[in-house]
């Protein structure tokens, strides 16, 4: 008698729920996911004016009394609590899903940085800077994947650039509110910057409030053992989307997947994924969040003490010359994105990256000359981010929708991670270093490195970019579950 092996596929089941959201009109539901996801993009960019803002009136604080050096060593420790963060909350978004991990990480950052304004010494500022940089780092990952989740496929680059560019919303907010704090005749100085800490914390509550009624990805349970669960999301949906716009939704397109539902974990698989099928958009990701994080990082971080120190400006108006900034910061995207859903992502991405490095190493010289004064090297940058904002918003764009679902959240932390730790961490660090030697000599070889960078990774996207705009993202990248 012959013996026959017999082989038996994994259980699975076949959905159609991407092409079920990607389908759905633009209502109120989608509105609610921005408000209260993309929050904590403007309690991010409140979080590093803050500092910024307020790096004069650390160092003339009685209580911290901080260095040039020490202000860039506190940005750089809530970068390397962001990198942390990002890669601890996002191993566990993956493994327990969105909705639960985007209200634990937005607890710690606002418990933490309420502790900032406690702190009565600069190896404690350091600490709690840490710890309010775990949460927003954890939050990158988790908001970044449930937003390109649940946004249809042909507004998806658009919405994920302004959200990611609501950054300076807050950071206009910050830069605002340290007119206030700041001012002596307002509010005492010592006072003034711990208020604006606590300030930052409690506004966190209501990010709590708001997200409480967002449903888990019906993508994350769909490719996590959970086809009931992600069928009842999407049916919920559905139901409110059709009650808000009043109208019935057309049938989906015939467009469905089968699905593994034995496996829970795809951490391993996907690591392999990554350096394997995926490895030149792995590097492509690393590249662009890297230059982005550097040229980020190396003007916005100290840019206080440039105006302080070189320009003469009151550490009470530097508030000021941050408005225009953050304007220009946060109008680039939402004036430019709709350009990555039509010209491409591959043109727009090579294009602004390209550019903004150009004009860096430009804006570098002539401050090295000496031939700018304050308001003039203010209006450059401005330019300047105009189109590193929409370029720095497209890199979390690019690494959140170039790798399968199963590792999204890790992936995007993972590239934020290592971005942030190769040019976030190093950047506020150097450029403190630079400043305090006096030198304008110096300062422009440290802005002429970040401009090379940029260009550097323009030039990859050229090489290595992912026609995503207006794909499904189980298109541009199948899920690792699927048969």
């Amino acid at each position: 008698m012959t013996m026959r092996s017999v082989v038996t596929s994994p259980p699975s089941f076949e959905t159609n729920i991407p092409a079920r959201l990607d389908r759905l009109p633009w209502t109120g539901f989608h509105w609610l996911v921005i408000a209260a996801l993309g929050i904590a993009w403007v309690l991010d960019g409140l979080e590093v004016t803050i500092v910024g803002s307020l790096s004069g009136a650390l160092s003339e604080s009685h209580t911290l009394h901080l260095s040039a050096q020490q202000v860039g060593d506190a940005a750089s420790a809530y970068l390397i609590g962001a990198v942390s963060g990002a890669l601890f909350f996002g191993w566990l978004t993956d493994r327990l899903g969105r909705k639960k991990l985007f209200s634990v990480t937005v607890l710690v950052y606002l418990l933490a940085t309420i502790a900032c304004g406690l702190s009565w010494n600069f190896a404690s500022f350091a600490v709690f800077r840490l710890l309010t940089g775990a949460g927003i780092g954890g939050e990158y990952a988790a908001v970044n994947a449930t937003i390109q989740e649940l946004i249809p496929a042909r507004r998806r680059g658009f919405t994920d650039l302004v959200v990611n560019g609501s950054f300076w919303i807050g950071a206009a907010i910050g830069a605002a509110g340290a007119l206030v704090v700041l001012d002596p005749r307002l509010v005492p100085t010592e006072i003034g910057w711990r208020a604006a800490f606590i300030i930052g914390g409690v506004l966190g509550f209501i990010v709590l409030l708001l997200r409480r009624f967002l449903p888990e990805s019906p993508r994350w349970l769909m490719t996590h053992g959970d086809p009931d669960g992600a069928e009842a999301v999407v049916r919920g949906i559905e139901e409110r989307v059709e009650r808000e716009s009043g109208t019935r939704l057309p049938p989906p397109p015939e467009r469905s997947l089968r699905l593994r539902t034995d496996i829970e974990s795809w951490f391993a698989a996907g690591v392999r994924a990554l350096l394997t099928a995926y490895r030149s958009r792995t590097v492509l990701g690393t590249v662009l969040m890297a230059a982005q994080a550097f040229c980020y990082n190396a003007v916005f971080f100290t840019y206080a003490l440039i105006l302080t120190r070189f320009y003469h400006v009151p550490s009470g108006r530097v508030g000021l010359f941050m408005l225009p900034f953050a304007a220009g910061n946060f109008l680039g995207p939402l004036l430019l994105g709709k350009l990555f859903d039509t010209l491409g992502r591959r043109t727009m991405i090579t294009a602004t990256y390209a550019l903004s490095g150009i004009m860096m190493a430009i804006t570098g010289w002539l401050f090295s000359i000496g031939v700018l004064d304050a308001v003039q090297q203010t209006a450059a940058w401005t330019i300047i981010f105009f189109v590193a904002s929409a370029a720095a918003s497209s890199a979390y764009l690019t690494v959140g929708e170039s790798f399968p679902l199963e590792v999204r959240a890790v992936a995007i932390a993972v590239f934020y991670a290592f971005g942030t730790a190769v040019g976030g961490v190093a950047a506020p660090a150097l450029f403190g270093a630079l400043i305090d030697t006096g030198s304008r000599v110096s300062i422009f070889y440290g802005y002429l490195l970040g401009g090379l960078l940029m260009i550097i990774a323009g030039g990859t996207e050229a090489v290595l970019g992912v026609s995503a705009e207006g794909r499904a993202l189980e298109d541009v990248a199948p899920p690792l579950s699927a048969i």
